[in-house]
């Protein structure tokens, strides 16, 4: 099915924020590193962890803007390279984003050995009901 009809119905009213959000999605799913974890802590609380070795709290930066969360990390090899006689450790640098729901916040950040944790929670909402009050044309 095509997911720009899903979102052309007419009892979708307003959703156009949500397609997108969907192609931003799709497009990072195709993201292969660094490699990573989403936990489910319970009550409402997520967890993402990368596999981020090597890096440091410096070369690594996280930003929230419109819903969109990015990890990026920043290596500089310091002309290095040419020493290895192996080299099976991932040293380049990467750009990894979730795109977060609304209400879901963004709660710290923990680099811990090696392992770069991301702690989400997302607050149960305030349940509203309110009445429309129907106005008389005449």
């Amino acid at each position: 099915m095509n997911r720009n009809l899903l979102f052309d119905s007419p009892f979708l009213l307003g959703f156009e924020h949500t397609r997108s959000q969907i192609e931003r999605a799709a497009k990072a799913a195709a993201e292969g590193y660094p490699p990573y974890n989403v936990e489910d802590l319970g009550g409402g609380a997520l967890r993402i962890t990368l596999a981020v070795a090597g890096f440091t709290p410096e070369t690594l930066q996280i930003t929230l803007e419109d819903r969109q969360l990015t990890l990026a990390g920043r290596r500089d090899d310091g002309g290095k390279g040419d020493a290895f006689l192996h080299r099976g450790i991932a040293s380049r640098s990467f750009i990894r984003s979730f795109v977060l729901a609304d209400g879901v916040e963004v709660d710290r950040a923990l680099l811990e050995h090696g392992l770069l944790h991301v702690d989400l929670s997302r607050p149960e909402p305030e349940r509203q009901v309110r009445r429309i009050p129907i106005q008389s044309a005449g």
